[in-house]
């Protein structure tokens, strides 16, 4: 067995290796050869930007080795000098993020130095902590390899480097969110952040190929408000689910605009080839500058879309109305089954009759409107359900949200282009972009009916605590 020079509650300068042997080689010659060869059959892929963030699997190398090598051999091209790296924790439970507080971490390859006045900062403001939680071997025989098992293909692939050496022991939005933003204020050119995730476990090949894909249309449209509210729903997997989202906030208000999906693979790809129960793994880059993004979660739908999604929205509240049966929309334009957040609301004589609609993409934006018009018809609380006689009166409005973005200074509103919500103690409200504007709101009159809205002091909004998150709408109406 491998020695571990490390104990709970008494930190040693060194953090030796806990899987070497297990998740990787532990011979330094075997070790560089599997590395190496991995590599040499990844396709880098050229980075039009600067990479700001990575996800990476932490499985075994046999297992995830050539998925993770896809990220490492891109990231080979800009050789950064700081690379803060967040895994989860799978053997000990304990709160917020853990920063490790030795001087190194060491692989057979050697000791990677750890950046101790970056380590130092991230403390000082707030992010994290620092800790023995998630570093050492809390059971017999068993340490944490999901920040370790990175380690040997950054040492082959950088010239030089310092980590940031960080365990995640929840998964709570507020420690991502207090973590991606403090981490965000620290970073600069010289700095990378690798998440450390696998994705879903121990499903069949093809329910796995669902689930994953599911996470990578989140990612790649960053949105990880509703990546969050999904896997907590446990509509989609990943056992690193906070990394990803905090290193996801952290590279958006780092300026990051695009996303690449290097790699995406399971378990079943690969010798046995058994499909039964397999775990998932992709590789991706977030960067700044980039000309690659993926689904159009932000874009602009044309005159067209937005005509049928209008469309859509009118025979989903007559259907509603009248008792048919609701809409099939599985057979509608590509750009209309990418899933996104919605609101429809419903005017008689000008006034409002309903509006209901979904803050999580959680489904095909056609078939978002559909339930969203179904509901605004029929289950508005605040006024009786649409009859029919009511119909010939009703006009629809449909706003296709664009994803969330966490607000880290909420003067910076802008009335009449910014959405918001405001979320503090599991009461969320949310107002539309068009609300503020027809009721002649200033941005602090906004922040306050929001608070309101979700039943909070109307200053809950300066709240350290509370997030508050904007986005924009495409308004599309009669």
């Amino acid at each position: 067995m491998v020695s571990f020079g490390f104990l709970k509650d008494k930190p040693q300068p060194v953090r030796r290796p806990a899987v070497a042997g297990l998740f990787y080689p532990g011979d330094v010659q075997e070790l560089t050869l599997t590395v190496d060869e991995l590599l040499s059959k990844a396709a880098p892929r050229r980075i039009d930007g600067r990479v700001l963030a990575m996800i990476s699997p932490h499985a075994g190398y046999p297992y995830s080795g050539h998925v993770a090598a896809q990220g490492y051999a891109t990231l080979r091209q800009q050789q950064p000098q700081r690379i803060v790296l967040i895994a989860p924790s799978h053997v000990e439970a304990f709160s917020g993020a853990a920063v490790f507080g030795g001087r190194a971490y060491a692989t057979p390859l050697g000791e990677v130095v750890v950046d101790r006045p970056f380590c130092e900062r991230l403390v000082q403001a707030g992010g994290a902590r620092f800790s023995d939680s998630g570093h050492g071997w809390t059971v017999p025989g068993r340490g944490e390899h999901a920040l370790e098992v990175q380690l040997p293909f950054l040492q082959r692939v950088l010239d030089s480097m310092e980590i940031v050496p960080i365990v995640l022991g929840d998964k709570n939005m507020t420690t991502c969110r207090r973590l991606g933003s403090t981490l965000a204020d620290l970073m600069d050119p010289d700095t990378v952040v690798v998440a450390s995730s696998d994705l879903s476990h121990y499903h069949s090949y093809e329910a796995a190929q669902v689930l994953d894909r599911r996470v990578s249309e989140f990612l790649l449209s960053w949105d990880y408000f509703s990546l969050y509210s999904s896997l907590e729903a446990g509509e989609c997997e990943a056992c690193g689910s906070g990394p990803i989202i905090a290193t996801m906030i952290a590279a958006q208000q780092s300026g990051g605009d695009s996303v690449t999906l290097l790699h995406a693979a399971n378990s079943g790809d690969v010798p046995p080839f058994r499909r039964e129960e397999v775990v998932g793994y992709l590789s991706a880059v977030l960067t700044r500058g980039g000309q690659e993004t993926g689904p159009p979660a932000a874009t602009r739908l044309s005159d067209e879309e937005g005509k049928r999604l209008l469309e859509i929205a009118q025979e989903s509240v007559r259907r509603a109305v009248t008792g048919e049966d609701p809409m099939d929309t599985s057979g509608e334009a590509p750009s209309l089954r990418v899933p996104r957040a919605s609101f429809v609301t419903l005017r008689r004589e000008g006034r409002l009759r309903g509006c209901i609609g979904s803050v999580v993409a959680r489904e095909p934006l056609a078939t978002s409107v559909a339930t969203a018009a179904a509901a605004a018809a029929l289950r508005d609380p605040r006024f009786a359900p649409v009859s029919v006689g009511e119909l010939a009166g009703i006009d629809c409005h449909v706003s296709v949200l664009t994803p969330f973005r966490l607000l880290r200074d909420p003067s910076k509103v802008e009335v009449g282009h910014h959405g918001l919500l405001v979320e503090l103690n599991a009461r969320r409200g949310l107002l539309l972009p068009q609300v503020a504007a027809e009721q002649g709101w200033n941005a602090e009159t906004f922040l306050e009916q929001t608070c309101l809205k979700a039943g909070l002091e109307p200053t809950a909004w300066q709240d350290p605590r509370a997030a508050v998150y904007a986005f924009t709408a495409q308004l599309i109406g009669e």
